[in-house]
């Protein structure tokens, strides 16, 4: 097995040779390097201090996380599917038990992203599997380990089956997308990773080009974000991390927190 390194700040996956100074990923506006230096660690350190957990949101979806948490501390998302599952966004770790479970609901078909902050191991996750990554071409320039399952995708949607559909939405990064999954709730359900942002009062979305930053998106691109959920139905939502679920008014408060960014 290739050895590989680690960005401690962002979870993103290096090859040991090709290990820059500072991490290319926390380096970018949308990210950042901490005041306290750049620092690595290496896959086995990450098993021996961490653990995976999983935990059943619904009949057809569960949430993956690393415990305790990593990194920027995400969520993968696991989709059940009759003609194959999905997985949305990863996690920076892959174990045996996960790999097990996984296995015992059918494995993956396919393994697709909301933007690069959640890249980490994908390559590991896909060869495991034995599926492919499918990843907007808008984001291809950040893709730091490169490998043959990787699929870069064009346009505004990318159909899979039983309905489920990557979607474009941009705003974050230029290919920010995405997953709606029609089957989960009555309208459709969007995971999201932070392509939205849900506040912790759960009555506010934010649309940002870096969150951890605080840096906005120009007037014209929030009117573009939008007019592109404006056509997209949905009643369900899930953000990143565990807090960002939302099953009620959804449509209503998306709409509201619009109002207050296009003044």
């Amino acid at each position: 097995m290739k050895e590989e390194i680690i960005c401690s700040t962002c979870g993103t996956y290096y090859p040991a040779a090709t290990v820059p100074h500072l991490c290319v990923t926390c380096s970018d506006e949308r990210q950042y390097i901490p005041e306290t230096g750049q620092s690595w660690t290496k896959p086995q350190d990450l098993h021996r201090k961490h653990s995976i957990k999983l935990n059943k949101l619904h009949e057809r979806l569960y949430e993956i996380e690393i415990n305790p948490i990593f990194a920027i501390g995400q969520r993968a998302l696991l989709v059940l599917s009759a003609a194959g599952n999905v997985l949305w966004d990863c996690i920076p770790m892959l174990d045996e038990l996960t790999v097990e479970f996984i296995k015992s609901k059918g494995g993956l078909k396919a393994i697709a992203f909301s933007h690069p902050h959640y890249y980490s191991n994908m390559n590991e996750w896909a060869e495991v599997f034995d599926c492919p990554v499918y990843i907007h071409e808008n984001d291809a320039e950040h893709i730091v380990a490169k490998g043959p399952r990787i699929r870069l995708w064009q346009g505004n949607e990318m159909p899979l089956w039983d309905g489920i559909k990557i979607l474009l939405i941009g705003g974050h990064f230029e290919g920010s997308s995405i997953l709606h999954v029609p089957f989960l709730s009555k309208e459709g359900t969007i995971l999201c990773g932070d392509t939205l942002f849900l506040s912790p009062s759960k009555k506010h979305f934010s649309v940002l080009r870096s969150y951890p930053n605080r840096i906005p998106l120009s007037n014209a691109e929030m009117v573009r974000v939008k007019q592109r959920f404006d056509s997209i139905p949905f009643d369900s939502f899930y953000g990143y991390i565990r807090t960002q679920n939302l099953h009620e008014h959804v449509k209503l408060v998306f709409e509201e927190s619009m109002k207050k960014f296009l003044v």
